[in-house]
């Protein structure tokens, strides 16, 4: 599973959504990636008004808000696949 989550400098809305990543993440023993879009511009460009965005398996799953209960769920199901 390749979890990843655009985000931007100085985004209150990222810091939550890094701090949901690790505590959900760190649950279930899987790792995350963070992508700035200072080093992505093209995805800055992209996404723009949805920052953060979370990616499962490069997939678009979530943005904005990064609810845990909802990662939680989209974790658990690709551990059983």
């Amino acid at each position: 599973m390749d979890i990843k989550l655009l985000t931007k400098p100085e985004c209150h809305l990222c810091a939550a959504a890094k701090a949901t990543m690790d505590e959900v993440t760190s649950e279930y023993g899987v790792d995350w990636q963070e992508i700035s879009t200072t080093q992505h511009p093209q995805l800055a460009e992209q996404f723009a008004e949805e920052i953060p965005v979370l990616f499962i398996d490069d997939r678009q799953r979530d943005f904005w808000v990064i609810d845990a209960s909802r990662l939680r769920r989209m974790i658990e199901t690709g551990l059983e696949t």
